[in-house]
C-alpha cells in the first residue's frame, strides 16, 4: 500500500513525545510510503509509524495529536501550521480504512445468512419434517379411529354400509383370501359416494356395490380390492390425509392425538372426489403374483377391450398355475347380496 501520490515525501514540523514521562521533543515528521519518520532536529531517526496503525485521540481538534494504535503513551502533535500533513495523514488513514473489513457488516451478512437459514428451515424442512415424525408416531389404534371417523363422514354422503346376515362371512373371507387374515374386517361395502374404491387410515378397503353386484366372478372384485390395497402401500393413508389437511392438522394430531372435525369432513369429501393413483403394471402384477391371483379378469373389467391392459392379460402371473379360489360360489352369490336389493 502507497501513499496518495499528491502526498508523497512530504515533511512538517511536530511535537513527539516517547512515553508519558519523557520530555516533548520539536521533531520533522517526513510522510513517506504509507508510513510516517519522526527525526530530530539533527535528522536522527527517532521512530517510525506504519500510517495504517496510526489512531488519532482527539478528532476535530487542534493540535491534532495522534499514537500508535494501541499506545496512546506515546505521541505526535502537529499544529494548525501543518494542515497539510494532518489532511494527508486523514485522507490516507480513511483511505486504508475503507480496504479493512467491517465486523459490523460481516456481522450482518453473516446473522442475515442464519436469518435466511432458519426461516428457510422452516418454510422447506420443518413442514416435511414434522408430518414424517407424526406419521411415525400416531399408534394403530389412533389410526384406526381415524379412519372411523371418516367413514362416518363418507357414509352420511354415501349412505350406510350394505350387509346382511348372509353376506357378512362371505366379505370377510374375500377379505381374508385378498389381504390376509389379520383384515377380515376390513372390506367395507357402500352404496354410492365412492366411485369404485377408496382407503382410508387404520386399513378399511371402501368399495362401491357395483364391484359386489356387476361382476361375474369374485376375482374382478378381488382385484379392484388388492389394487386399491397397492395403492395404500404406495403412500402411508394417514400421511396423505396430513398433505391434504396441512401443517397445523400435523401439529394438533402430534400434540393433541385429535383431528379437529373441519379437517375430516374435508378430508371425506376429498377421498370421494379424488381420481385413483395410476400403478404401474410392475406393481400390479407383483402384487397379484404375491396375493396369488389372476391379473386377466380385472384387466378386462378395467378395459372390456383388453387393449389399455394388454401388459397385465399377457404377464398374468397365475397362467398355467393352478389358482385357489377367491370365494366358492354359495359365497359369491350371498355376497352379492350384501346391499339387500
Amino acid at each position: 500500500m502507497t501513499a496518495l501520490k499528491e502526498f508523497q515525501r512530504l515533511e512538517a514540523e511536530g511535537v513527539w513525545r516517547a512515553t508519558p514521562a519523557d520530555q516533548r521533543k520539536d521533531v520533522i515528521v517526513s510522510l513517506g510510503d504509507a508510513s510516517l519518520t519522526i527525526l530530530d532536529l539533527r535528522e536522527n531517526v527517532l521512530a517510525h509509524w506504519s500510517v495504517a496503525a496510526v489512531a488519532r485521540s482527539n478528532k476535530g481538534q487542534m493540535p491534532a495529536i495522534y499514537h500508535p494504535d494501541g499506545d496512546p503513551g506515546e505521541t505526535l502533535e502537529f499544529g494548525e501550521d501543518s494542515a497539510q500533513m494532518i489532511e494527508a495523514i486523514e485522507r490516507i488513514r480513511s483511505a486504508i480504512d475503507r480496504t479493512r473489513p467491517k465486523p459490523g457488516k460481516l456481522r450482518f451478512w453473516i446473522t442475515g445468512l442464519i436469518a435466511a437459514s432458519v426461516i428457510g428451515g422452516i418454510v422447506f424442512w420443518l413442514p416435511d419434517a414434522l408430518l414424517r415424525h407424526t406419521v411415525q408416531v400416531v399408534p394403530a389404534v389412533k389410526r384406526v379411529e381415524i379412519g372411523d371417523a371418516l367413514l362416518a363422514r363418507i357414509t352420511r354422503i354415501s349412505g350406510q354400509a350394505c350387509m346382511t346376515r348372509d353376506a357378512r362371512e362371505p366379505l370377510r373371507r374375500l377379505a381374508s383370501r385378498v389381504l390376509g387374515p389379520a383384515q377380515r374386517g376390513a372390506l367395507v361395502v357402500l352404496p354410492g359416494g365412492v366411485a369404485e374404491t377408496a382407503h382410508l387410515p387404520g386399513g378399511r378397503i371402501l368399495l362401491n356395490r357395483s364391484l359386489i353386484e356387476d361382476p361375474e366372478e369374485p376375482d374382478v372384485t378381488a382385484g379392484y380390492v388388492l389394487t386399491e390395497r397397492l395403492r395404500a402401500l404406495t403412500q402411508d393413508p394417514l400421511e396423505e390425509m396430513l398433505i391434504e389437511t396441512g401443517l397445523w392438522s400435523s401439529l394438533r394430531l402430534l400434540t393433541t392425538g385429535e383431528m379437529v372435525d373441519t379437517d375430516l369432513d374435508r378430508y371425506s369429501e376429498y377421498l370421494l372426489a379424488r381420481t385413483p393413483t395410476k400403478l404401474s403394471n410392475d406393481v400390479i402384477i407383483a402384487g397379484f403374483e404375491m396375493a396369488e391371483l389372476r391379473t386377466t379378469p380385472y384387466a378386462y373389467s378395467v378395459d372390456i377391450t383388453g387393449e389399455s391392459t394388454l401388459p397385465l392379460i399377457e404377464a398374468d402371473p397365475m397362467t398355467g398355475k393352478d389358482v385357489r379360489p377367491v370365494l366358492s360360489d354359495a359365497d359369491w352369490l350371498r355376497l352379492q347380496g350384501i346391499c339387500g336389493e
